[in-house]
């Protein structure tokens, strides 16, 4: 197996020019075990910081635009669609993104930021809420952050 990004002990980023544009799209996802009571605020749309899910889709659509800066080998690319949506569990809010391109490279990385900034945005809303006597945060966790789906179609002319 090659590693394209290191050659010679020294990181770059892959010459992508040669490959032809494609429509390219990729769903990604992830969730956080959240307290009930946590739970029911958001739903209530009672947080103090404000309404959780609408400030979240935002951070995770803004995050997924931020990719290249956040990612060292990460080309930038031009985003022509970012969704970030939210499933509310008995025991935690999953996250959905989908992110489209019509280009050289993939936008799983992306989806990917989109996602885990969504939910730490999430986090960062309800925090006072999640923590213990001890101000520690036992049972809320950032998980299973993966990609779902990666989609190349040729353009259509």
């Amino acid at each position: 197996m090659k590693l394209t990004h290191i050659e010679r002990g020294k990181a770059r980023m892959v010459d992508i020019s040669e490959k032809k544009d494609v429509l390219r799209i990729a769903r990604a996802e992830g969730f956080i075990k959240l307290k009930t009571q946590t739970i029911e605020a958001i739903k209530k749309d009672t947080i103090t910081k404000g309404n959780v899910l609408a400030v979240s889709r935002t951070a995770g659509i803004m995050g997924a635009k931020k990719t290249s800066e956040l990612i060292p080998m990460c080309h930038p690319i031009s985003v022509t669609s970012i969704t970030v949506d939210f499933d509310i569990l008995p025991h935690g809010i999953k996250a959905i993104s989908e992110v489209k391109t019509q280009g050289k490279t993939g936008v799983e990385m992306e989806a990917l930021t989109a996602v885990s900034i969504a939910l730490l945005t999430v986090w960062d809303m309800v925090k006072s809420m999640e923590k213990d006597e001890s101000g520690n945060y036992p049972g809320t966790a950032i998980e299973n952050i993966r990609v779902m789906e990666k989609i190349k179609k040729p353009m259509e002319d």
